[in-house]
């Protein structure tokens, strides 16, 4: 799965948890841009995220992630793995 085809399917992940169709994302995107992106929806995107595409995240690793296109790069980076 190329990197674009993450970011796609991340950013509806984006928008069904925000419940914002018209939410658009990019690699710079952190908690501080969104005003809803507190701690509980933290937990709901990664669930999501592990769902979507199928992976368990490490806590450790999550809480290292300082913005979007940090998130992308491991779920590539974890998917290249499988």
């Amino acid at each position: 799965m190329s990197r674009e085809e993450i970011m796609e399917k991340v950013n509806e992940i984006f928008r069904d948890v925000f419940d914002d169709d018209t939410l658009v994302i990019t690699d710079e995107t952190n908690s501080d841009d969104i005003e809803d992106w507190d701690s509980l929806e933290h937990i709901s995107l990664i669930i999501s995220m592990e769902k979507e595409f199928g992976l368990k995240f490490d806590i450790k690793e999550v809480n290292k992630l300082e913005n979007v296109g940090q998130m992308v790069d491991m779920i590539r980076n974890k998917l290249d793995e499988k």
